[in-house]
Protein backbone atom coordinates (compact mmCIF):
# COMPACT_ATOMS: atom_id res chain seq x y z
CA UNK A 1 0.00 0.00 0.00
CA UNK A 2 1.71 3.36 -1.09
CA UNK A 3 0.71 6.73 0.42
CA UNK A 4 -0.66 9.24 -1.32
CA UNK A 5 1.74 12.51 -1.79
CA UNK A 6 0.24 15.47 0.70
CA UNK A 7 -0.53 18.40 -1.73
CA UNK A 8 0.76 21.65 0.52
CA UNK A 9 -0.67 24.78 0.81
CA UNK A 10 2.09 27.90 -0.14
CA UNK A 11 2.35 30.21 2.40
CA UNK A 12 0.85 33.42 1.75
CA UNK A 13 2.92 36.30 3.67
CA UNK A 14 -0.10 38.80 4.73
CA UNK A 15 0.29 42.73 5.79
CA UNK A 16 -2.27 45.13 6.90
CA UNK A 17 -2.68 48.62 5.18
CA UNK A 18 -1.77 51.54 7.31
CA UNK A 19 -4.50 53.16 5.67
CA UNK A 20 -7.45 51.48 5.92
CA UNK A 21 -6.43 48.16 8.26
CA UNK A 22 -7.23 45.96 5.64
CA UNK A 23 -5.82 42.59 5.38
CA UNK A 24 -4.08 41.44 2.11
CA UNK A 25 -1.43 39.83 0.24
CA UNK A 26 2.21 40.86 1.19
CA UNK A 27 2.34 41.38 -3.19
CA UNK A 28 -0.67 43.20 -3.38
CA UNK A 29 0.55 45.63 -1.46
CA UNK A 30 3.36 48.85 -1.96
CA UNK A 31 5.93 49.01 0.90
CA UNK A 32 7.39 52.31 2.48
CA UNK A 33 10.55 51.79 4.30
CA UNK A 34 12.54 54.10 6.49
CA UNK A 35 16.00 53.38 6.04
CA UNK A 36 19.04 54.89 6.96
CA UNK A 37 18.75 57.63 4.07
CA UNK A 38 15.44 58.65 5.10
CA UNK A 39 11.77 57.39 4.65
CA UNK A 40 11.30 55.87 0.92
CA UNK A 41 9.16 53.95 -1.53
CA UNK A 42 10.24 50.23 -1.84
CA UNK A 43 8.81 48.46 -4.92
CA UNK A 44 11.46 45.72 -4.56
CA UNK A 45 10.06 45.01 -0.91
CA UNK A 46 14.07 43.92 -0.30
CA UNK A 47 15.29 47.11 1.05
CA UNK A 48 16.46 46.88 4.77
CA UNK A 49 14.55 49.42 7.25
CA UNK A 50 11.28 49.59 9.41
CA UNK A 51 8.71 49.23 6.74
CA UNK A 52 4.97 49.84 6.54
CA UNK A 53 2.38 48.82 3.72
CA UNK A 54 -0.36 50.69 1.77
CA UNK A 55 -2.82 49.57 -0.42
CA UNK A 56 -2.45 51.38 -4.27
CA UNK A 57 -5.48 53.67 -3.98
CA UNK A 58 -5.01 57.58 -3.14
CA UNK A 59 -7.26 57.21 -0.18
CA UNK A 60 -5.35 55.08 1.72
CA UNK A 61 -2.13 57.26 0.98
CA UNK A 62 -4.06 60.17 2.03
CA UNK A 63 -5.14 58.67 5.53
CA UNK A 64 -1.61 57.19 5.44
CA UNK A 65 0.03 60.42 4.93
CA UNK A 66 -2.19 62.49 7.63
CA UNK A 67 -0.16 59.98 10.64
CA UNK A 68 -0.91 56.66 10.33
CA UNK A 69 2.37 55.99 8.25
CA UNK A 70 4.38 58.01 10.61
CA UNK A 71 3.29 56.19 13.40
CA UNK A 72 4.02 52.54 11.82
CA UNK A 73 7.19 53.90 10.88
CA UNK A 74 8.09 55.40 14.18
CA UNK A 75 9.51 58.21 12.76
CA UNK A 76 8.23 61.68 11.68
CA UNK A 77 8.46 62.79 8.24
CA UNK A 78 10.31 65.54 7.07
CA UNK A 79 8.49 67.98 4.63
CA UNK A 80 11.11 66.53 1.73
CA UNK A 81 9.84 62.75 2.63
CA UNK A 82 6.23 64.19 2.63
CA UNK A 83 7.15 65.52 -0.58
CA UNK A 84 8.43 62.18 -2.56
CA UNK A 85 5.45 60.14 -1.32
CA UNK A 86 2.73 62.80 -2.40
CA UNK A 87 4.44 62.89 -5.55
CA UNK A 88 4.08 59.19 -5.60
CA UNK A 89 0.61 59.39 -4.67
CA UNK A 90 -0.09 61.27 -7.53
CA UNK A 91 0.97 59.00 -9.48
CA UNK A 92 -1.56 56.32 -8.41
CA UNK A 93 -4.61 55.19 -10.33
CA UNK A 94 -7.87 57.61 -9.28
CA UNK A 95 -9.79 54.94 -6.89
CA UNK A 96 -12.31 53.03 -9.34
CA UNK A 97 -12.13 49.88 -6.80
CA UNK A 98 -12.25 51.83 -3.77
CA UNK A 99 -15.98 53.47 -4.52
CA UNK A 100 -17.60 50.37 -4.13
CA UNK A 101 -16.42 49.91 -0.91
CA UNK A 102 -17.90 52.00 0.89
CA UNK A 103 -21.11 50.45 1.21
Amino acid sequence: MSKKPVQRVKHVPQRTCVGCREVLPKRRMIRIVRAAEGVQVDPTSKLAGRGAYLHDRRECWERGLKGALANALKATLTSDERAKLEEFMNTLPQDAEGAGMRE
